[in-house]
């Protein structure tokens, strides 16, 4: 999992305050998670709409914004604000529409997932070797991708929609919260060699 992120070196870089994203996201992802796993009597398509859309609404401000100031390379920002910028588009449309049914969750998740996924893969992919996070941003990419394909194949059913999008939330939570965790310790070497050549 992500305890094998590589130490910082020369040319792979451990931001030292970025691991708070991950923090951040990965609490939200647990939330959410909770809320739908003890709550099986309450899946309803506008349970499911209000439980996505703060989570999208959270996860999208913490990707997009916390990204923006804390991540490495100027694109990499950029691609997260887009991240983010969907979320938060998600998240509003969720709750403003929250009657709107099973049909609309389905389609909300899924298409937040397909492009949400794909970003965070991109930059995973495109950042290996250089960014400490990389592989992070690599696996949940990949992890949200799945549940695009998967929630598009799946029969019509709330109950199992709903879990399955619980589901991903505790994995994804669980990753993201050992990730931050990883990055935190493998920032201090790097934020001390800093200190100690600035005081010499």
């Amino acid at each position: 999992m992500a305890t094998a992120v590589p130490a910082p070196g020369p040319t792979v870089h451990a931001h030292s305050r970025y691991w708070v994203v991950p923090a951040i996201r990965a609490l939200a992802a647990l939330a959410a998670g909770a809320v739908i796993t003890f709550t099986r009597d309450a899946h309803t398509a506008a349970f499911g709409l209000i439980v996505f859309g703060v989570f999208a609404l959270v996860d999208g401000l913490a990707t997009g914004i916390l990204s923006w100031l804390f991540a490495g390379r100027r694109l990499t920002r950029t691609l997260f604000a887009v991240q983010g910028a969907i979320g938060v588009v998600a998240g509003v449309v969720a709750l403003a529409l929250s009657g709107g049914g099973l049909g609309l969750f389905l389609y909300l998740v899924t298409v937040w997932a397909a492009l949400a996924g794909f970003l965070e893969l991109y930059n995973g992919i495109r950042e290996r070797g250089r960014d400490a996070a990389a592989r992070d941003w690599l696996i949940t990419g990949a992890l949200t991708a799945v549940l695009a394909l998967v929630l598009l194949f799946i029969p019509a059913d709330a109950v199992l929609a709903i879990g399955l999008f619980g589901a991903w939330a505790v994995i994804v939570g669980v990753f993201q919260g050992i990730g931050a965790a990883t990055l935190r310790g493998a920032s201090r070497p790097t934020a001390d060699a800093r200190g100690a050549e600035s005081g010499s």
